[in-house]
């Protein structure tokens, strides 16, 4: 996923990891020289599902003015961290 906006300075890879973690969802989450974030992760379809409508809002101070899903093959994450 790479979201766009007003996503860096706004706590959004902490809140990101915590929904993660809440869903049950595992993979990671960074900063991007672009001023976007980065994330990849992978659950069960449901987890997901709730985990990429909470990323297409983030915390609240957050903006996203974009949202890209990029559907990519399990890597076997085991937590879900912030790089």
């Amino acid at each position: 996923m790479q979201v766009e906006g007003r996503v860096q300075g706004v706590g959004f890879r902490y809140y990101t990891q915590a929904r993660a973690r809440e869903a049950g969802v595992f993979g990671f989450v960074k900063n991007m020289p672009d001023g976007s974030v980065y994330i990849e992760a992978e659950g069960e379809e449901e987890a997901m599902e709730r985990f990429s409508v909470w990323c297409r809002q983030g915390p609240a101070w957050a903006k996203v003015t974009r949202f890209n899903l990029n559907p990519q093959p399990p890597c076997g994450y085991t937590c879900f961290e912030i790089r």
